[in-house]
């Protein structure tokens, strides 16, 4: 299993200025080698003879035209434009697989990046040596034991990290869960989980609403700044800073609930929910962003593998909220206003979202036990994310 250590590293202003010509080579590799794939496919479209692109070629055209029409490449190390090349060749990949949209061109300043593969780095504790540069500070040791992949030194606001790639033979620096039981996890804009224990809802930290006003404050700052001018680019540092903390309060929360989470319980319940579809409700696309659901499920799924736990994902379409959780009647309307409800044939009130949880629970207990032997059945069935078996007979047990 491949799992990556991102750290933050400590340059001093000769590697900073030497990590930005990196990602800067890497950035104009990539934007060339797909300008060049266009024009070479469109080539092969009109004439069949012709050699139809692919990063391998693309590598070996860049190797005989660098030296003398971009020498300025030669002064980093020679993964930059390479990986970039490679990547863009995975991009196409995904694309003809259906898996990705089309690649677009990089732009200077967003998510600049560059690539190393494992024979061009060495770590010793806490620093990592880079080609033509040397020894650059870390801000931690490197938390995982096997064998070293690659590494990608990025930027976020005015920081460089590191996240190191490592083949992990086994999860071992994880316990196993607790196994607590099943639980089940309802997602709200309210609140950001709600579970089936019944224990307080837990709230979401929403950074982005609290930091709302000083975000606007400095976008407007540096719209009003001169293009190319240096206080514009002292605004656009400023406000980059004040996207990179907003990103972190949530990541910060997202992660010690996932991690929570994935300790205590070996089966955990969530929807499916559809994001796209949810924040095109103007009045709730922003809190709704704020929350970062696809990155709770993107976590949960991975750190539960890790544990040797699994997350069962309930059809987008399952009523949660509609179905009684002690008798199983389903309400024909409940607008989303409805905070709170009785169920009409045996009379018990319920919280909208304890009561979704409390289904998501019962969705995932039959699913684990299932009725036709499903793969993954039963605790000792296969780690991993898993909807319920197609053939399912869902019954839902009072609780």
């Amino acid at each position: 299993m491949i799992v990556a250590h991102k750290i933050a590293l400590d340059p001093n202003n000769v590697q900073a200025t030497y990590f930005a010509k990196a990602a800067g080579t890497a950035r104009f590799a990539y934007n060339w080698a797909l300008a060049e794939w266009q024009r070479q496919y469109e080539a092969w479209k009109q004439d069949n003879s012709l050699p139809k692109p692919s990063q391998f070629s693309l590598r070996r055209q860049l190797n005989a035209i660098k030296r003398e029409q971009f020498p300025w490449m030669l002064e980093v190390t020679k993964n930059a434009p390479q990986m970039a090349i490679i990547q863009l060749g995975e991009a196409f990949k995904n694309f003809f697989a259906g898996r990705a949209k089309y690649p677009k061109f990089r732009k200077k300043g967003v998510h600049d990046r560059f690539t190393l593969t494992n024979d061009q780095f060495s770590i010793d504790g806490c620093r990592i040596r880079i080609p033509n540069l040397g020894w650059v500070r870390m801000r931690e040791p490197l938390r995982f034991n096997g064998k070293i992949m690659s590494a990608t030194i990025s930027r976020v606001a005015d920081r460089w990290f590191a996240s190191i790639a490592v083949d992990v033979p086994d999860q071992s620096h994880l316990p196993k869960a607790e196994n607590q039981g099943v639980v089940g996890v309802d997602l709200g804009v309210s609140a950001l989980a709600t579970l089936s224990t019944g224990e307080p809802p837990i709230p979401g930290p929403k950074p982005h609403k609290a930091l709302l006003t000083r975000l606007q404050r400095l976008s407007r700052s540096l719209s009003r700044k001169q293009k190319g001018s240096a206080n514009r680019k002292k605004a656009k540092a400023k406000l980059a800073r004040l996207h990179a903390r907003i990103a972190n309060i949530r990541q910060d929360a997202l992660h010690k609930l996932t991690t929570d989470l994935t300790r205590r319980f070996h089966t955990i319940g969530i929807e499916d929910l559809n994001v796209c579809g949810m924040v095109r409700n103007r009045h709730l696309a922003r809190s709704i962003a704020d929350m970062g659901f696809f990155e709770f499920r993107r976590q949960l799924e991975y750190k539960a593998a890790m544990r040797g736990g699994q997350v069962v994902i309930a059809d987008r379409w399952f009523p949660s909220s509609k179905i009684c959780s002690c008798c199983g009647h389903k309400q024909e309307e409940l607008p989303l206003s409805v905070r709170r409800w009785s169920c009409s044939i045996c009379g018990v009130g319920h919280d909208r979202d304890l009561n979704a949880a409390i289904n998501l629970k019962n969705y995932a207990v039959s699913s684990t036990v299932s009725a036709c032997g499903g793969e993954g059945a039963g605790l000792g069935g296969d780690a991993k994310a898993k909807p319920a078996p197609m053939k399912q007979e869902v019954s839902f047990v009072p609780v």
